[in-house]
């Protein structure tokens, strides 16, 4: 039920509407001038504000300009006689919700109040929703004390406010596209559209169409006209996540929308003025992706205004601790589960352990912890099928000889074991070795490494 103030210089007016209102559950306050009942809507708050169009003093329509300006104002119906309706819809174009004609009918009345209510009620949890959204990527609560990661929240807090475009350096499961979503979520433009891509899972012929969008009939297929990526983030943010894997003409092209800040749909003669900002990220390193041709120099600087270094957490072990407890907490909350915290043992174990997935291998294991123990403490039971050493997880120490070795050679090595492992399944071996399938693709055929079985599979290039 909503609170309603009703404004109305005729008290028999004002009597009738409560009473109405009141057998209908509402909380209803009244006032005998405009003058009057903005005090009671600056003391109250209210939902939704009921009032003449025509009072000795202030009329509705001043009333209307009156209202302070909050998160949300209330919804303001204007009650007006049959001569002044003009006046009562010039009043909706000034951000009024709806009007009454005197002489008014129950009905009506209680429709127009319901639809205001419930139009606050949606506003107002949407408010809250973005509260809610907005305190999740809040920059203070990216977990991590170690001394880089303060350096590395600084820089972040100093570019958030701005529109430059930030590339953010990092291996998988570092975080990056948390720390995009903070950029946003904390920037002027965080009430519009953060869309994040990965431009290494989306096949090539795909890749641009998904971004710039196209016209009906621009390709076999294309049976309406459907607005791109960049259309999509307009005053919002688009994150290019594995930009370093993007096609040379999808480059091109994505060089000109930030230098020309438009965008042209396949098959389209116009182009459409776009305002997105850029946050890209990679596990690759671009510089000697530049040096070997396969990524633009021009595009590289222009991504690169800012560069947000992401650390492994093997380079950050004293952080290891608050991303359990703060994993602990997550998945107490999401299990219905009590667990208060970790034994040293297994903390202990954690905190030395290499992390290859980093954090968010931790998360998983903390997270299947939270949810097979038996107890209020993680022990290292409960870790330690995840924790693989030595045999168990294939690793091994490289000794390096006197006279050097050839990285080529341990290179194209490791290649093959992957193969005979996943059985010839190219998709498996990449995520053995870490790899984005193109990225295996590429290795293979660098080596010039078949793969012969039933389950040979074709490469990206090849595929239609």
């Amino acid at each position: 039920m909503a609170t309603v103030i009703v404004i109305d210089d005729e008290q028999r007016q004002r009597d009738i509407i409560k009473t109405i209102l009141d057998d209908e559950g509402h909380d209803v306050q009244t006032a005998p001038s405009a003058e009057k009942g903005l005090l009671l809507i600056k003391s109250l708050n209210p939902d939704v504000v009921i009032t003449d169009f025509k009072m000795g003093g202030m009329s509705g329509v001043e009333l209307l300009d009156a209202i302070p300006d909050t998160t949300i104002k209330p919804a303001v119906i204007i009650m007006t006689a049959f001569g002044t309706i003009s006046s009562a819809v010039e009043a909706m174009k000034k951000g009024a919700f709806d009007y009454l004609t005197k002489p008014l009918e129950k009905e009506v009345v209680i429709f127009s109040v319901r639809k205001a209510a419930e139009r606050m009620q949606l506003l107002r949890e949407n408010i809250r929703l973005q509260e809610a959204l907005f305190a999740k990527f809040k920059i203070e609560g990216i977990v991590g004390s170690s001394k880089r990661m303060k350096e590395l929240m600084e820089l972040v807090k100093k570019v958030t406010p701005t529109n430059v475009t930030v590339l953010i350096n990092g291996e998988s499961g570092t975080g990056k596209e948390l720390i995009a979503r903070a950029i946003h979520y904390n920037s002027p433009r965080k009430t519009f559209s953060f869309i994040a891509i990965n431009c290494a899972a989306i096949p090539e012929n795909l890749l641009e169409s998904e971004l710039f969008g196209y016209e009906q009939g621009a390709f076999t297929g294309a049976l309406s006209k459907k607005a791109g990526l960049f259309e999509a983030s307009n005053k919002g943010t688009l994150f290019l996540d594995e930009i370093g894997d993007l096609p040379a003409l999808t480059q091109t092209k994505i060089l000109r929308v930030l230098q020309d800040k438009e965008v042209r749909r396949l098959g389209a003669k116009d182009s459409i003025a776009v305002d997105v900002r850029i946050l890209a990220a990679t596990n690759k390193n671009l510089e000697k992706e530049v040096e070997a041709g396969r990524f633009r120099e021009d595009l590289y600087y222009r991504i690169k205004v800012v560069a947000v270094e992401l650390p492994p957490l093997r380079e950050r072990k004293e952080d290891v601790p608050l991303l359990v407890e703060f994993f602990i907490n997550k998945y107490n909350t999401e299990f219905g589960k009590r667990v208060k915290g970790i034994n040293d043992s297994a903390l202990k174990a954690l905190s030395e352990y290499g992390w290859p997935g980093n954090i968010r291998q931790l998360e998983a294991v903390v997270e299947r912890a939270v949810l097979i123990t038996d107890s209020d403490t993680i022990g290292l039971d409960d870790i330690r099928s995840e924790l693989r050493y030595s045999k168990d997880r294939g690793e091994f120490e490289i000794q390096i000889p006197d006279e050097g070795l050839n990285f080529e050679e341990l290179e194209k090595e490791l290649l093959k074991k992957a193969l005979v492992k996943s059985n010839n399944v190219a998709a498996k071996a990449a995520r053995l070795l870490g790899m984005s399938y193109k990225t295996f693709w590429y290795r293979l055929e660098k080596f010039g490494i078949n793969t012969s079985s039933p389950k040979e599979e074709i490469s990206p290039e090849k595929r239609t």
